[in-house]
């Protein structure tokens, strides 16, 4: 298997087709795989890399905890660009993923071309801060002491993520079969260290003022704790569209692929004509 070697933790990736590169980035609760359709989609006319973060096997699961959290998850994407020699990027994240991504815009904005922004935001409201941060602790002891098999059958009939069982079954039950197989301490240790500790997206107001790398958040109408943080980020970054999709929960790439695609698709063709900046 092929590894990049970051700080504390060789990740591994895999990359399909040629072009201008996209760099997924995953979610907590899945893995590269759960990018196959993307990557199947635009491989055709880009290379595609999609890589496992830290904590979640083939990867390397780090037993120290200083070597969890959000910084890292950031320079994980430039540590696996810089492997792969690849200079500038489209960077696409979902949920933890699109907030690692968010970070690299504001720390690596030369290495971004464009960023994908989908499904950020949980964790974000300030009057629930703190009770989120010690969920995510009660949480992650719930891993260690039980492991994935119960608690992927709760996380995939949880309120932001039913709606993917409704509308397409398989697909819901690969994504609860694949959960199953994460790393209960890589889990837990990342939900602890990096979603339990991570910043609200309202720190970064001052650097997402001057970000000018072009983005695209996207949202499903029923993600309801993303709503909010993505109507900020759309009135604080100032090359940004916002694109929601209806009748959709928080993994947006599985329920809706289609439409997820094609979005991008236009996002990517109208940045590289020079024309999503509307002062262009």
């Amino acid at each position: 298997m092929p590894y990049a070697q970051a700080e504390g933790a060789r990740l591994h990736y895999q990359e399909t087709g040629h072009g201008h590169p996209i760099v997924f980035v995953h979610e907590y609760g899945s893995d590269h795989r759960e990018w196959e359709q993307q990557v199947r989609f635009f491989s055709r006319e880009y290379r595609c890399i999609t890589f496992d973060a830290r904590g979640y096997t083939p990867s390397e699961v780090p037993s120290d905890p200083r070597l969890y959290g959000q910084d890292f998850a950031a320079a994980d994407i430039a540590a696996v660009m810089r492997h792969l020699d690849i200079p500038k990027a489209h960077v696409v994240g979902l949920s933890m993923g699109a907030f690692a991504t968010l970070l690299f815009g504001i720390r690596y904005p030369q290495m971004a071309t464009a960023l994908v922004v989908a499904g950020v935001g949980t964790g974000s409201n300030l009057a629930e801060l703190e009770a989120f941060r010690a969920a995510q602790v009660v949480r992650a002891d719930a891993l260690r002491s039980d492991g994935w098999h119960d608690l992927a059958l709760e996380s995939g009939h949880s309120p932001t993520r039913v709606q993917l069982k409704k509308k397409d079954p398989r697909g819901w039950a690969e994504f609860v079969a694949h959960l199953r197989e994460h790393s209960p301490e890589g889990s837990a240790m990342t939900q602890q260290y990096y979603q339990g500790a991570r910043d609200p997206v309202y720190a970064w107001e001052a650097e997402l003022k001057t970000m000018m790398v072009p983005t695209l958040l996207a949202l499903g109408d029923e993600d309801w704790p993303c709503i909010e943080p993505n109507c900020f980020l759309k009135r604080t970054i100032p090359h940004c569209g916002l694109w929601m999709q209806p009748r959709t929960g928080h993994a947006i790439n599985l329920e809706e692929p289609a439409a997820f695609n094609r979005e991008m698709q236009s996002f990517f063709s109208t940045v590289e004509r020079g024309r999503w900046s509307l002062d262009a």
